[in-house]
């Protein structure tokens, strides 16, 4: 009998575990409303890859308060797995707050608490190990989030996106220098164009992508907002529309996308593609349709609420 990695079957989509913060969104309308609800963008990219019916992992940090157990509820709710060190005794869980104007777009303020046991490995059922966002950058936790992408197995595939968020790390030369340690053992980018402007100022999308396939990245995907995204390996770039929205908020648009890119990949089985001959442009197209859809019918929708797949389907 076969067990862990060797047991996978092909056509079945490959368990993905998600490494990084969760804490809750405390939003405030156009109107004055407040709503508080479970956020965070790794968080979020869990629980939007169980909702599209692929096995998630999360490696986080939150306390056993009343907010704790609200992450914990409406991660199960999902089916996401969330591991018992996640969760400190005593500690407070992290809250963003989200000021939104009146087009839904919004604005970040932050109280943060971030960090990791060390030790630890990708659990061998998982073939895929995400983070991004404040995990990766902010200190102490995001160097044991390293280590963790660093002590993977050769064959684990590596997924990243930096999601920047400069009020929180406003040192960019700092930020850069940790990106490129990620960027350069990684598989799988995605980065929107804010991203990429912030941390390459003055250079174009190009630039950009040419970078991140230098450093040896195998699938690069930028999100450009009203304007699609482009999706680029060593060997091919394409460009997908904008799929038109009536936009509520944007509010975890790009964790939706993030999702909806390794649901793609996984329920595909399209990784083994990756760490070989490379993604077709027919398949490089099918995931950037998959992933804008997976976004636009989220940001239809008050709050992170990422479709299921039945959902997705239907609207396609």
């Amino acid at each position: 009998m076969v067990s862990g990695r060797d047991a996978r079957i092909p056509g079945l989509a490959q368990a993905v575990f998600v490494v990084g913060e969760a804490l809750v969104d405390v939003t405030v309308d156009a109107d004055g409303v407040e709503r508080r609800q479970p956020g965070g963008s790794p968080m979020n990219v869990a629980f939007g890859l169980a909702r599209l019916g692929v096995p998630a992992r999360l490696l986080s940090s939150i306390g056993d308060g009343l907010d704790g157990q609200r992450i914990a509820a409406h991660l199960r709710s999902a089916g996401v797995k969330l591991d018992d060190v996640s969760v400190e005794p005593g500690a407070v869980t992290s809250t963003a707050s989200a000021t939104l104007d009146a087009e839904g777009i919004a604005s970040y303020s932050f109280d943060l608490r971030w960090d990791l046991p060390t030790g630890g490995s990708v659990p061998t059922e998982c073939g895929v190990i995400h983070t991004g966002s404040i995990g990766a950058v902010l200190a102490p936790g995001a160097d044991r989030v390293l280590e963790l992408f660093r002590s993977a197995c050769a064959d684990v595939i590596r997924s990243f996106d930096p999601n920047v968020r400069a009020a929180i790390t406003p040192d960019r030369v700092a930020v850069l220098e940790r990106v490129e340690q990620f960027v350069s053992i990684t598989d799988v980018l995605k980065l929107s164009d804010e991203d990429a402007q912030w941390l390459h100022p003055g250079k174009d999308e190009e630039f950009v992508a040419d970078w991140a396939l230098g450093l040896g990245v195998k699938l690069v995907v930028m999100t450009r907002g009203a304007r699609g995204c482009t999706v680029s390996t060593p060997s091919h770039r394409i460009t997908q529309d904008a799929i038109p929205t009536q936009v509520v908020d944007t509010i975890g648009a790009g964790d939706a996308f993030m999702s909806g890119l390794l649901a793609g990949l996984s329920r595909w089985g399209l990784f083994d593609a990756l760490r070989g001959d490379g993604v077709s442009v027919g398949d490089l197209s099918r995931l950037a349709e998959l992933a804008t859809r997976v976004a636009s019918l989220t940001v239809a929708q008050a709050g992170a609420q990422p479709p299921t797949w039945a959902e997705v389907r239907s609207a396609a």
